[in-house]
């Protein structure tokens, strides 16, 4: 059985950082990011493929960045100056198909995590 547990989430105050964990099964397949903000319909945020390549939604390139290690079986979600429009919940999930597609999209994904709660600040 596939199990996805996110961690790291919390409260900031805006310009603030926050790391996220997810540990999972990472190495042979396309893993993402997603989140669902006040307001919105879950949105993709980022991916990595099984070889590293990389893909970010437009408006979040520069300020967050996906990352995994293999050896702990951890995807990461940096997140950097954050602002409070990124409160919400995070989710990292993962296809059964070591590749990615673009744009990202929710249906391409296996295997879901609970989510963690991200809460920014003014």
């Amino acid at each position: 059985q596939v199990q996805l547990m996110e961690s790291g989430g919390g409260s900031v105050q805006a310009g603030g950082s926050l790391r996220l964990s997810c540990a999972a099964d990472t190495s042979n397949y396309c893993m993402a990011w997603f989140r669902q903000v006040s307001g919105k319909e879950r949105e993709g945020v980022a991916t990595m493929n099984s070889v590293g390549n990389t893909n970010y939604h437009d408006s979040l390139k520069g300020r967050f960045t996906i990352s995994r290690d293999n050896s702990k079986n951890i995807l990461y979600l940096q997140l950097n100056n954050l602002r409070p429009e990124d409160t919400g919940l995070y989710t990292c999930a993962r296809s059964r198909w070591p590749g990615c597609q673009a744009p990202i999209r929710g249906s391409h994904y296996d295997y879901w995590g609970q989510g963690t709660q991200v809460t920014v600040s003014s």
